[in-house]
């Protein structure tokens, strides 16, 4: 008897990413979620430049490729257009948080009924490991080879904390993807990020906390203890905006 099995939502295809890169994990809770949900046929995803830029390989849905950045712009055409549909995007650090910030926040503000999967590895990974706007201080970098120096790099960007300030933003969560108890937690705010989208009540992102081994210069388990003993203190986890539950 099968109790564990691949989504039907997920492709049956190997992927690229390196191992220990949580991405699979990622977006095998967006399939679970999908699948559950019955939305398969009725999903469209968007994905720009980065380590997802091929994630139109793995999805079986509609999937639409976007500039670098520029993901939540393209969603929000994709929803204004086809309000009956569940449009999400997945991104990472660099593609939200430096060059699409405009777009992000905007989508926010103006309150766009998509949801956003947001990946946050504290660093640039499919171009070769430079300095993010997620980059911890002192965290070594290409770009940052003494380690992010806040006096001239400038702080990191709590993205979460940043959006649930915007009246446009109905729902934020801050999950990780690093224990088994923890992506259980990821699914859930994923599942909760889509439901707000169907009820019609605005803008919502799950940002995942994960890893790249590779551009860490460490093993997957180095890199998950990385995760949990440094990233998760700087980046608390926990819902930060969430109107429904203030009604």
């Amino acid at each position: 008897m099968a109790v564990y099995k691949r989504p039907h939502s997920l492709l049956d295809v190997s992927m690229h990413f390196c191992p220990g890169c949580t991405h699979g994990i990622v977006h095998r809770l967006v399939c679970e979620v999908i699948d559950e949900m019955g939305i398969e046929g009725d999903t469209v995803g968007i994905c720009p430049v980065g380590c997802s830029v091929t994630s139109y390989d793995y999805f079986g849905v509609d999937m639409i490729e976007a500039a670098h950045g520029r993901a939540p712009a393209v969603a929000t055409g994709v929803k204004r257009s086809r309000p009956d549909k569940f449009v999400f995007t997945y991104q990472g650090d660099g593609d939200l948080a430096a060059i699409g910030t405009a777009e992000t926040v905007h989508a926010a503000t103006r309150g766009e009924n998509i949801t956003i999967i947001f990946i946050n590895n504290t660093i640039y990974g499919m171009t070769g490991g430079q300095m993010a706007p997620t980059t911890l201080p002192g965290q070594v970098t290409q770009t940052t080879p003494f380690g992010r120096d806040p006096l001239t790099a400038g702080y990191p960007v709590r993205v979460c904390e940043l959006l649930s300030t915007l009246t446009g933003t109905a729902y934020a969560e801050r999950v990780a993807a690093d224990s088994p108890a923890h992506i259980a937690a990821a699914k859930k705010a994923i599942r909760k990020g889509f439901e707000v989208q169907q009820n019609k009540q605005g803008f919502s992102i799950i940002e995942v906390l994960s890893t790249c081994p590779t551009n860490w210069g460490m093993t997957p388990v180095q890199a998950m203890e990385r995760l949990r003993t440094e990233m998760i203190p700087y980046y608390p986890l926990g819902v930060y905006k969430d109107i429904t539950a203030e009604k």
